[in-house]
């Protein structure tokens, strides 16, 4: 049941307390999020200053929280039907956009369109509800100190990397089958790179802020998780191919792993990735702005402003102290940029499908993200066009978790 909205942060911190603790009055060691802009929202909501968008959505992310607070958890072991081969610990999907000729074998890729019997293979579902739920959670915890999200947040982690019983294994092998083949596709991994590293943020936010019910051996272990994972990713040839594809596939391997290697302490391998992904600008972005690999799906201003949400957040971890590559004001040898390619977007994510003349809609609340980032950075286009965007369906939860997402 979701719990009545409070309408004031004022009003919170006389009913449940605001713990303005040491520990919660620090700026979080996050991966894609900045440390200093959570703690600068933070002082803004604790201190009763902050403006009208700030406070709407605090009240949102608090209203989501208290929602997540009897969901899950979630388990890879939960699922009643995996891919030929998998393990009942292993990861498993079923490829998006493969379907069935004459009802059987073989199964045909038909882009755009979904086949429904892929929600058979529930992995991918409740990932995205971990997800989601330690993110929301973790957040909730930070900004009001209330332990009951951090409780909950640390449930719902424990039992998808840590309890022996529950916890995935840290590779990726079988996700995206299709069926009539045996095994997973190295395209499959895209399930867990396109929102992973809002993961490590609510660990990173726990871990810093030395949050109840987050121990010393549940960071232990999920750093061990992670840094086998990162080990699969950059020596399994699913890895490598992954990490190695001209597409949105691509540049969101490159952002999976440039993360966990910075929430790892390994700088020198998080810099190493964020140098690669300039050659990434060079090859998938256009002088122009166009991204024309996105630009050939039949969803292309979806799948444009999807892979620029990869190139952002890669950008963001880029910035952080001990990286320090400035991905998002680099100019390929013909001016490619990732500025170029939020301007190219612009157009039809303030006045919709009349401005763009590609293949599919134009949900235009889907650029909302990298906008805000761009703005947020001095583009001064985006700036403008910002408060054009609409929000999204769930709302638009920037103020609160400043990095273009998914969710």
């Amino acid at each position: 049941m979701q719990l009545p909205l409070l309408p004031v942060f004022t009003t919170i911190s006389l009913l449940f307390g605001i713990n303005t603790a040491p520990t919660l009055d620090v700026a979080p060691k996050t991966v894609v999020l900045q440390g200093h802009k959570l703690l600068e929202r933070r002082t803004k909501l604790v201190n009763n200053r902050a403006g009208p968008k700030l406070q709407a959505a605090f009240e949102r992310l608090e209203r989501e929280a208290n929602h997540l607070l009897d969901k899950g958890p979630w388990s890879v072991t939960d699922k009643k039907h995996r891919a030929p081969g998998a393990g009942i610990h292993d990861y498993s999907s079923m490829a998006k956009y493969y379907w069935p000729t004459n009802g059987g074998c073989p199964y045909v890729y038909r882009d755009g369109h979904p086949n429904p019997e892929r929600l058979n293979y529930t992995d991918h579902a409740e990932r995205g509800y971990m997800f989601n739920s330690s993110y929301t959670l973790s957040l909730a915890w930070y900004y009001t100190g209330d332990e009951k999200y951090a409780r909950q947040a640390a449930k719902v982690l424990r039992n998808w990397f840590i309890l022996k019983e529950k916890r995935m294994n840290p590779s990726i092998n079988w996700a995206g089958f299709i069926p009539c083949q045996h095994g997973g596709t190295f395209y499959g991994i895209i399930d867990w790179s396109e929102g992973y590293t809002m993961v490590l943020d609510a660990v990173a936010i726990l871990e810093s802020t030395k949050a109840p019910h987050w121990t010393k051996h549940d960071i232990a272990e999920f750093k061990k998780w992670n840094t086998q994972f990162l080990h699969w990713l950059d020596t399994s040839e699913f890895g490598k191919n992954e990490s190695a594809a001209r597409n949105n596939h691509g540049i969101w391997a490159l952002q999976l792993r440039a993360g966990i290697a910075l929430f790892l302490g390994k700088h020198r391998e998080a810099k190493r990735i964020a140098e690669e992904a300039k050659h990434r600008v060079n090859a998938q972005i256009t002088p122009g702005g166009e991204q024309p690999e996105e630009l050939k799906r039949s969803a292309s201003f979806q799948y444009s402003a999807f892979a620029l949400t990869a190139f952002t957040r890669l950008a963001m971890i880029a910035r952080h102290p001990g990286v320090k590559v400035d991905l998002w004001r680099y100019k390929g040898p013909k001016g490619q940029s990732i500025q170029k390619a939020v301007d190219y977007l612009i157009p039809a994510a303030t006045e919709g499908k009349k401005r763009w003349h590609h293949s599919g809609p134009v949900k235009r609340y889907e650029a909302k993200g990298v906008i805000h980032w761009a703005a947020s950075v001095g583009n001064k286009k985006a700036k403008k066009a910002v408060d054009d965007v609409p929000a999204p369906p769930w709302g638009d939860l920037w103020p609160v978790r400043p990095a273009p997402d998914l969710m």
